[in-house]
């Protein structure tokens, strides 16, 4: 594994740093505080062509690689959360998933409007009785002729209010468990569908996050992604995806947290010094550095088997738990070190550390990881499907 970036990841990186300072930043605080979805960003995000970045030029992206992807994720999550949240639904969980699993048709279709956003997706997976145990899924998608008709509620959905179009997961029968859901292809302004936003969130405030229902939507069986009976193996291979675009993220709040917390430290004073000469402040600053580095590696591995086209929901959920932990942390600490200050919207990092929570929640919680991560250890369950090679703790012992 080459570990220096090519002249066209660095490029790309430096492109989205550049806009993310220049459009996002300026506007995050203020659309924090006034829990606004901001469409001026949005449209500026369109305009360049970021929502596009892996998806093949054949389809209207960028044709970028996962490393490139990730980047571009950790420089927009080293700003503002919320519009990293915008960027990972509408690639990870929605463009990327119909990539694999749609026909040339859906794909032809689809790909080039979620590309330049005329399209906007959601991913209806999570209902009120199925969130980690994803295969419990209870909407019901009932056949009538060459249509399915859709009836059940989905919750926490991001960008579920302002979609074009959502992949809703159903089920034929609850008996059938994860082998009865498939996954549809929605207009959201199918008859029957409607979208409630939901307020008062401990962070992502700028982000459109809602409930969907759906009372007997009508969908043409031409609109399931994947194949009848396959939408689990859809949701799950989304989440791969969408766990590796959150870890990028996450390391990007890690970083965010470094870079305001090391301008202010020698800005600020205290016992007649810059606060960055103690030493407690020094060990919480040094204890970011690691962790954003380490979590940096973790996302890149990832990324690179993605590249190689290797299974990698191991390696996923490793990344995920560590760097969501990472930004937690980060969050923590960035607040402590600003004192007062950290405890008031006056600088970014109360929103860092507000907005770091959901990271340890959606898209498989940092339990969840573990589970995966510790049953492929014990060889209860190869997370890739096989054994990791990873050396254990007996390797080359004598006996």
């Amino acid at each position: 594994m080459d570990f220096d970036f090519t002249p066209e990841q660095m490029a790309i990186r430096k492109h989205m740093r550049e806009f993310a300072e220049r459009e996002i930043a300026p506007k995050a605080q203020m659309n924090d505080r006034e829990g606004k979805f901001d469409w001026d960003i949005a449209k500026k995000i369109f305009a360049e062509g970021f929502l596009g970045c892996p998806i093949p030029e054949k389809y209207g992206g960028l044709g970028q690689d996962y490393i490139a992807y990730g980047l571009m994720t950790e420089e927009i999550n080293r700003v503002c959360s919320s519009t990293r949240t915008l960027f990972s639904v509408q690639t990870s969980l929605v463009a990327l998933t119909i990539l694999r699993w749609g026909t040339e048709e859906q794909k032809m279709e689809l790909l080039p409007k979620l590309c330049n956003g005329e399209y906007l997706g959601c991913y209806g997976l999570t209902e009120p009785e199925a969130g980690s145990d994803a295969a419990n899924q209870q909407t019901r998608a009932v056949k009538d002729g060459d249509d399915y008709l859709l009836s059940g509620q989905k919750v926490w959905i991001s960008c579920g209010s302002i979609a074009t179009h959502a992949l809703v997961f159903a089920t034929v029968d609850t008996k059938l468990g994860h082998k009865g859901i498939s996954c549809f292809i929605v207009d959201t302004k199918s008859k029957g569908f409607t979208a409630q936003p939901i307020h008062g969130k401990l962070g992502l405030r700028a982000s459109d996050t809602s409930s969907l229902f759906l009372d007997e939507v009508r969908v043409p069986k031409a609109n399931i992604l994947g194949g009848e009976g396959n939408g689990f193996k859809v949701a799950m291979s989304a989440l791969d995806n969408g766990r590796y675009s959150v870890a990028a993220g996450a390391v990007g709040v890690v970083q965010g947290c470094i870079d305001h917390c090391t301008e202010y430290a020698m800005v600020r004073k205290t016992f007649g010094k810059p606060i960055g000469e103690h030493q407690q402040v020094q060990a919480m600053i040094a204890d970011m550095v690691v962790e954003c580095e380490a979590g940096r590696l973790l996302y890149l591995r990832a990324g690179h088997l993605k590249n190689k086209g290797v299974r990698n929901t191991l390696e996923t959920s490793l990344a995920k738990l560590f760097c969501g932990e990472a930004a937690n942390r980060a969050g923590h600490n960035a607040v402590q070190i600003f004192g007062g200050y950290g405890f008031s919207d006056e600088y970014p990092v109360e929103r860092f550390f507000r907005d770091a929570k959901v990271l340890n929640i959606y898209e498989g919680t940092r339990e969840i990881q573990k589970i995966i991560i510790a049953q492929d250890a014990l060889g209860i369950r190869y997370a890739n499907g096989q054994p990791s090679g990873r050396p254990t703790a007996l390797a080359g012992a004598s006996a």
